[in-house]
C-alpha cells in the first residue's frame, strides 16, 4: 500500500512547500491537505496537480482550533484510511502580533539583530483570546486541536503492524521562559505563540515516552526564518520592503535565515527520509541555509524536562474528557431545547 500523507495547514506556505516536496520525492503518496480554508486548498491542489499530474491528493476540511471540527475530519480520515504514515502538524497561528518598534529598530543596529529576527524575542507580543469552545485560540490551534486529533486517529497511528510517524512544526521562538506548566493555555501572559510551541516540543517527547511502544514515533521541526503569510503580518509592508535586502545579506553569515517556505520545509522533507529509530525524541531538527543556499537539517537538543512533559501530557488527558464532556453537554442541550418550547 503506498504511503498515506496528511499535513495540516497545507494551504500555503511551508506546508504546500512540504507537500512539493514530497510529490516530487514519491509520486506514489497518498496526500491529504487538511486545511481551514477550503477555496485556498482548492487553489493548491489545482497547483500541486499541475507540477504532479498523476499525483493521488485528497482535500480535508480542518480547523484545528475547532473541537468539532477535529471530530468531524477524524472521522472522515478514519473513513478514508485504513492507517497513516505520516501526520505532519504544521497548522499554527500568531493572531494580531505587536511590535515595539523602539526595541526593533534598536535591535536593527545591533549585534544582537540575528537572534531579534530569528526569535522576535524582547519585541514582540500577541493578543489571544477565547475561542467558541472556552479555549485559548493560540493554545487550541497551535496545540490542543493537534493533540486531540492524534488522540482520535490512534487506531490509524497505532495499528501494531507498522510504524508511524506525527512531525511537529515548531519555532524558534519555542522559549521555556515563555511556558507555565500552572497556565498551559497562556491565559496570563503575552507570548502565547512561543508558549504554545515549547508545550508542542514537550508534547512530542511525552508522545514518544507513551507511544514508541505502539509503533507511532514523534519528532519536532524549527523551519528557520522563513518569510510566510505569518510572518509578513508581524511588520507594515514598507517595512519588509526596507528590511528585506538587509536579511538576504545577513544570511550570508548565518545558517538560521531559510526565508523561503521551499528552503524551510527541509527539515520535514529530511525525517520523512530517515528510520524512526534513528532519530533523537529530544531533539529539534533544524532546517539550515548556507549561504550559497544549500539545504541541510541539523538536530539540536532541546531545553526539555521529562517531568514537566509528563506533567503536561496529563494536564492535556484531563483538558480532552473535560471538552468531550462540554460537548455532550452541549449536543443534549440542542437536543432538548425544542422539546421545551
Amino acid at each position: 500500500m503506498d504511503k498515506v500523507v496528511i499535513v495540516t495547514g497545507a494551504n500555503s506556505g511551508i506546508g504546500l512547500a512540504l507537500c512539493e516536496r514530497l510529490l516530487t520525492e514519491d509520486a506514489r503518496l497518498r496526500l491529504c491537505l487538511a486545511c481551514r480554508n477550503m477555496q485556498r486548498a482548492e487553489a493548491a491542489h489545482f497547483a500541486l496537480l499541475t507540477s504532479h499530474s498523476d499525483a493521488h491528493v485528497d482535500l480535508l476540511h480542518l480547523d484545528v482550533g475547532s473541537v468539532q471540527s477535529v471530530l468531524a475530519a477524524a472521522q472522515e480520515l478514519k473513513s478514508r484510511y485504513k492507517r497513516i504514515d505520516f501526520l505532519y502538524l504544521n497548522a499554527g497561528i500568531m493572531p494580531n502580533p505587536h511590535v515595539d518598534i523602539k526595541a526593533f529598530f534598536k535591535g536593527l543596529f545591533s549585534r544582537n539583530i540575528i537572534n531579534m529576527f530569528a526569535t522576535a524575542q524582547g519585541i514582540l507580543t500577541q493578543q489571544d483570546h477565547l475561542n467558541p469552545d472556552g479555549l485559548q485560540e493560540v493554545f487550541a490551534t497551535n496545540l490542543f486541536g493537534h493533540f486531540l486529533l492524534i488522540r482520535e486517529l490512534e487506531p490509524l497511528l497505532c495499528p501494531g503492524d507498522h510504524t508511524s510517524r506525527v512531525v511537529w512544526t515548531s519555532s524558534s521562538n519555542a522559549r521555556r521562559t515563555a511556558f507555565s506548566i500552572d497556565d498551559i493555555q497562556h491565559r496570563n501572559g503575552t507570548e502565547p505563540y512561543s508558549s504554545s510551541k515549547y508545550a508542542s516540543d514537550m508534547l512530542s517527547v511525552a508522545l514518544n515516552r507513551h507511544k514508541n511502544s505502539q509503533g507511532l514515533f514523534s519528532s519536532v521541526i524549527c523551519p528557520g526564518l522563513v518569510m510566510t503569510n505569518l510572518t509578513y503580518g508581524i511588520l507594515p509592508s514598507f517595512l519588509w520592503t526596507l528590511i528585506m535586502p538587509i536579511m538576504w545579506l545577513i544570511r550570508i553569515f548565518t545558517n538560521t535565515f531559510t526565508l523561503t517556505p521551499y528552503n524551510g520545509a527541509g527539515s520535514l522533507h529530511w525525517l520523512f527520509l530517515q528510520t524512526p529509530e534513528s532519530l533523537d525524541p529530544r531533539a529539534k531538527y533544524h532546517s539550515l541555509t548556507s549561504g550559497l543556499g544549500t539545504n541541510y537539517t541539523e538536530p539540536q537538543p532541546m531545553d526539555i524536562d521529562n517531568s514537566m512533559c509528563e506533567e503536561l501530557y496529563e494536564k492535556l488527558l484531563e483538558l480532552e474528557k473535560e471538552v468531550r464532556r462540554r460537548l455532550a453537554d452541549r449536543q443534549v442541550n440542542s437536543y432538548t431545547q425544542p422539546n421545551s418550547m
